[in-house]
């Protein structure tokens, strides 16, 4: 081989190799026209911002969708659709949306929630619980009658765990004594509710209490402030939380300095 074949053979293969490099950067060839390969990733971006995840089975679901978009593209451009009023009106809109969308990601970047925020924010909440818990028993039984002779039954010392076991109507508390353990209060029916915030605490309710499930005896047991969760439980809450307060005080403040006429 001369020096001239041997210049047209490495000519060849830098050509062939660039139209395989260009290639490998396309998803399809669609009547001529190549169908970048980044739009795949593009719209993957745009679905999971959107909060919807994307599992690798849908990859063909979505190159199939923007093989198809270019189809349709290519007709709606020979069509002359693209010189229409609506479709100019459209694209305005579409542009400002995501020209917004890239200014909340902007600030959002530039004015992150700092871990110290987020514990000020915990910390502010934590001391502004005013919240309790309580821990009751009852007995369930279904008649007012029977209900009055327990409390009288419970008033002359006998036990109020053993009549729970043996009459109770409500299996999961009257196989434990009538122990309901700990909830807000508020987690009960609301004539229960009204009558347990009424006790005291180890006191007996001096009356029935009529619900929808019968007539309840009820003991206050014991009650505390309630339970805060940790801290790095709630933190992605808080955080975004903070985040939306920020970027509505941005955006208030935005509007505010706007001259509008």
């Amino acid at each position: 081989m001369n020096q001239k074949q041997l210049a047209r053979a490495v000519g060849a293969a830098v050509l062939g190799f660039a139209a395989l490099s260009a290639s490998a950067q396309n998803l399809a060839i669609v009547n001529g026209k190549a169908v970048p390969l980044s739009r795949v990733t593009a719209l993957k971006a745009q679905i999971e911002a959107s909060g919807q995840p994307v599992p690798a089975e849908m990859d063909k679901m979505i190159k199939d969708e923007i093989i198809f978009r270019e189809i349709l593209t290519q007709e709606a451009n020979r069509r002359g659709v693209a010189s229409s009023d609506t479709y100019k009106q459209q694209m305005e809109i579409a542009r400002q949306g995501a020209l917004i969308n890239a200014l909340r990601a902007d600030f959002e970047q530039k004015n992150p929630v700092t871990d110290a925020e987020a514990k000020a924010e915990y910390d502010k909440f934590a001391a502004a619980n005013t919240a309790k818990e309580v821990k009751a028993s009852h007995i369930l039984v279904e008649s007012e009658a029977r209900a009055k002779a327990i409390i009288a039954e419970v008033k002359a010392g006998k036990k109020f765990e053993d009549i729970a076991k043996q009459e109770s109507k409500d299996p999961g508390s009257g196989s434990k004594g009538g122990d309901l353990g700990w909830a807000s209060p508020d987690n009960y029916v609301p004539e229960f509710t009204q009558a347990l915030i009424k006790l005291k605490k180890g006191e007996l309710s001096s009356e029935p209490v009529k619900s929808q499930y019968g007539w309840h005896i009820i003991r206050m047991d014991d009650e505390r402030k309630a339970e805060m969760p940790a801290f790095e439980d709630v933190k992605p809450q808080i955080v975004q939380q903070l985040k939306q307060q920020k970027l509505q005080q941005f955006q208030d403040q935005l509007r505010k300095n706007a001259k509008i006429q």
